[in-house]
């Protein structure tokens, strides 16, 4: 398939990208020292900071794969999005309080005079593990659709992308990302309304076959509501979204990160509310963009090659149709605007990922166990190496898995839960329980992780190797949500045997 943009689509996309570097180059003086790097002064308004968490939400993760699983499948996976409120109202009263109170930059900091350095020293490893596949995961989505849309080499593309997109977070450190996710998270929305907008009246029956088509093969359906733990029903994907959106919002540095920018903490509060509330709408425009997709090419089959067909049958490639609709199908401008969304949400994740992972290797890693004294000169020079480092690792990661054939998002998930490791749970055991203290903790975090290693390896590497009845019953998805209840009540278990037997513990939570 060798497209060609037309020449209003790359003047379109080459004034967002041109508008993009020119706002990390406008930062670029005034995020010369760490503080600014990591924490822009601690001065910028709720709503700028909300639409640049919004933007981090957002990734091409969101734009291309979402709307894939609404084609393959239907509506089920919108109950993560339906679980963010939620999520939103536990953080805007307890995350954000809490760290805002603290001052620290590192979200984990906390952990080890909690816990020991061990505790911080896990999280860290676990966030690093985590940003390395979503950078990986967002580069590839990233690509995907020059790749439609060009006919260029896959690598190529992932690596010219991750090139760019490190270059543009060394510019203009964390105010630069922020302001630039404001204005990415605008072109994002804009792209993903013009798309909703634009194909049911491109069916040949307009939007009325489209919604008789959906409805005939149950493409809006939220999925199973019944019991099972085994499959992703509506239950299993809820509860999975409430667990993740409270990682998220609870310890992820790219979010706490972002709550030390704010101005005041009312405003820090405001700027989660504001990106939740965008999310869950937004959300849905890319699900029904999946739907109209599946009624477009069910009305005219002929207008999908054959070869994207037949991947399709065999429940691959499902995340490929929508950037063929956008260079194939939208008129030129529409498409370029579309693809600068695409490239919005990824440079938005890809910025705040990279900014986050270089602040924890400067604060938890470099100046933990190296030079504790380093000045601003050192910190700076450790910031933007930090920020190299992780570029190549993301690039990397994209490499290795762009010949995978089966569902990018399915795959991330995966991956977001093994490396994840459950930490949440590490987090609300400190939070929760006054009492537990290293032991308890490490043991939770021991078995939480053995718990997660076995759902998921008993269904996936080992699977040829054991017995169905020792293989996970469970779906993949609960591993992260397993883990983190392990690790919480395993600790509050032994809290309270070693409370009841009179034994004390070295590290107790702080009144």
């Amino acid at each position: 398939m060798d497209h060609q943009l037309h020449f209003l689509d790359l003047l379109v996309l080459g004034a967002y990208l041109a508008g993009s570097v020119g706002l990390g180059c406008y930062f670029l003086i005034r995020s010369r020292r760490p503080e600014t790097f990591m924490a822009a002064g601690r001065s910028l308004p709720g709503w700028l900071v909300g639409l640049s968490i919004f933007g981090t939400y957002v990734s091409s993760i969101t734009f291309l794969a979402l709307p894939g699983k609404a084609f393959m499948a239907d509506w089920t996976f919108f109950a993560f999005s339906l679980s963010l409120p939620l999520a939103a109202w536990i953080a805007t009263r307890w995350f954000v309080p809490f760290y805002r109170a603290s001052g620290e930059i590192s979200a984990y900091n906390h952990l080890e005079h909690r816990f020991g350095v061990w505790a911080r020293t896990y999280a860290v490893v676990c966030y690093l593990l985590t940003q390395a596949a979503r950078l990986g995961t967002v580069m590839f989505l990233l690509a995907l659709p020059l790749h439609e849309l060009l006919a260029w080499d896959l690598a190529a593309i992932i690596l010219l992308t991750g090139c760019l997109t490190t270059l543009y977070t060394l510019l203009g450190g964390i105010e630069g990302v922020i302001w630039t996710d404001a204005m990415q998270s605008l072109v994002l929305i804009a792209g993903a309304v013009l798309c909703a907008a634009i194909i049911p009246f491109d069916l040949p029956e307009g939007p009325g076959q489209l919604f008789r088509i959906a409805r005939e093969h149950g493409k809006f359906s939220l999925g199973s509501f019944g019991p099972s733990l085994g499959e992703a029903t509506f239950w299993v994907v809820l509860v999975y979204g409430l667990v993740v959106n409270l990682q998220n919002f609870g310890i992820d540095q790219s979010y706490a990160q972002r709550y030390q920018t704010a101005k005041s903490p009312g405003d820090a509060g405001r700027s989660v509310w504001l990106a939740a509330l965008l999310y869950v709408p937004t959300s849905a425009f890319f699900f029904f963009i999946g739907t109209a997709l599946f009624a477009y090419y069910t009305a005219m089959p002929e207008a999908l090659p054959a070869e994207l067909w037949t991947k399709i049958a065999d429940g691959k490639a499902g995340d490929r149709v929508f950037p063929f609709f956008i260079v194939d199908r939208l008129p030129p401008g529409v498409a370029g605007l579309v693809i600068a969304a695409i490239f919005a949400a990824a440079m938005s994740t890809l910025s705040g990922s990279l900014n986050g992972a270089a602040t924890l290797t400067l604060t938890d890693l470099y100046k933990r166990f190296l030079r504790p004294a380093a000045g601003p000169r050192e910190s700076m020079a450790v910031l933007y190496g930090g920020t190299l480092v992780w570029g190549v690792i993301g690039t990397g990661t994209a490499l290795a898995i762009s010949p995978l054939e089966t569902s990018t998002l399915d795959k991330w998930w995966e991956l977001a839960s093994i490396f994840s490791g459950g930490m949440l749970g590490l987090f609300l055991l400190g939070r929760i329980s006054r009492r537990a203290g290293n032991p308890e903790a490490a043991t939770g975090v021991v078995l939480g992780v053995l718990v997660i290693a076995w759902m998921v390896l008993s269904k996936w590497a080992l699977g040829d190797f054991l017995p169905s009845a020792l293989r996970s019953p469970l779906h993949n998805l609960l591993a992260i949500v397993i883990g983190t209840l392990a690790i919480l009540l395993v600790g509050l278990l032994l809290s309270r045997s070693r409370r009841s037997t009179g034994g004390a513990s070295r590290n107790t939570a702080p009144r």
